[in-house]
């Protein structure tokens, strides 16, 4: 993850930028981090938005503060998919093990299979 130290662009602060690690929430879930990590995304769009249509800046900051505004964005949106990814890995197990606790007796597999012959 990158931070940004105290020689950030005018506006743009190292909370701002965190990286979207959801080490400060107490609740620490994938379907969490994925909802901070979408919600900073939107904010930081925003303050693109925001940053584009200053006049105040000379082109070079503005450039410049779209570039790392643009950077975090892109590494938000890798971890957001590195996520959703391990999200639907653990849908998956969690329907597998699901399968595996519906064979028994009332649904018999192959090793709980009784012949009866009368």
């Amino acid at each position: 993850m990158t931070t940004i130290s105290s020689s950030a662009p005018v506006g743009i602060q190292a909370s701002d930028v965190s990286g979207g690690s959801a080490s400060g929430s107490s609740d620490n879930s994938t379907a969490a981090q994925i909802a901070q990590i979408t919600k900073k995304i939107s904010q930081l769009t925003q303050k693109l938005k925001e940053v584009s249509g200053t006049p105040d800046r000379t082109a070079e900051e503005k450039k410049k503060q779209i570039e790392v505004i643009q950077a975090e964005i892109k590494m938000l949106q890798a971890q957001l998919a590195q996520l959703q990814r391990k999200q639907a890995e653990e849908a998956q197990q969690k329907k597998e093990q699901q399968q595996i606790k519906a064979t028994g007796v009332n649904k018999p597999s192959a090793d709980n299979k009784i012949d009866v012959y009368i």
